[in-house]
């Protein structure tokens, strides 16, 4: 199962990053700002960036970082200013999760309609999960749902008000051949292990802080 590598940047906007380079292509399902939605990927990048960060040009600075990385063709890039390198690492049934925590401005996802509007800081969860199965685009939807419900639960039992930050994102990733999965529910076949590992390795992240 494909693990990350960490790269440290000699400077500012990118202070360091984790890196997947997949050997063959991936199906991914993502919510990440460059390279979300469903599709074959090559490439993951979570980039760690300062806490002032304020580029609206994501896509070009993620496309610059792959550049310099030497990836090549469609990827997933992510952004968060916490600390890649305390990254919280899980497996469980043949699946891998690694996820790195901010979370200096935990909010909760549904509060009166001017709290929305409020300016928040820098913070985000950023959660990678790689199955061993190929799934239906239908499970990989439902796999995004069962990876946030499993986040939600370590921050619940971890005592932080919230339910994430509003910058959150999740990459769920399977091979792109196979007998095809149809579910991603967390009592599916995939989706139990998922949970479970989303949820060791947010609180491993959490310890790390």
């Amino acid at each position: 199962m494909s693990a990350s590598e960490l790269l440290i940047f000699g400077g500012e906007p990118a202070l360091a990053a984790l890196a997947w380079r997949l050997e063959v292509p991936f199906l991914s399902a993502s919510t990440a700002p460059v390279g979300g939605g469903i599709g074959l990927r090559n490439w993951v990048l979570n980039v760690q960036v300062p806490e002032r960060y304020d580029r609206r040009d994501i896509s070009a600075h993620i496309a610059d970082v792959a550049a310099a990385l030497c990836l090549v063709d469609d990827g997933v890039g992510m952004l968060t200013a916490a600390e890649v390198a305390a990254v919280g690492v899980a497996e469980d049934a043949g699946v891998r999760v690694e996820a790195t925590v901010g979370l200096g401005w935990p909010v909760w996802a549904a509060v009166p309609a001017a709290e929305s509007k409020t300016t928040i800081g820098p913070g985000t969860l950023n959660t990678v999960v790689f199955l061993p199965a190929r799934h239906s685009d239908a499970a990989l939807a439902n796999l995004l749902c069962t990876v946030t419900e499993a986040k939600v639960q370590a921050l619940l039992e971890a005592g932080v008000a919230g339910t994430g930050t509003a910058s959150d994102a999740v990459t769920v990733l399977c091979p792109a051949s196979g007998t095809t999965e149809p579910f991603g529910g967390p009592r599916s076949a995939y989706g139990a292990p998922v949970a479970r590992a989303v949820h060791a390795a947010l609180r491993s992240g959490m310890s790390a802080r």
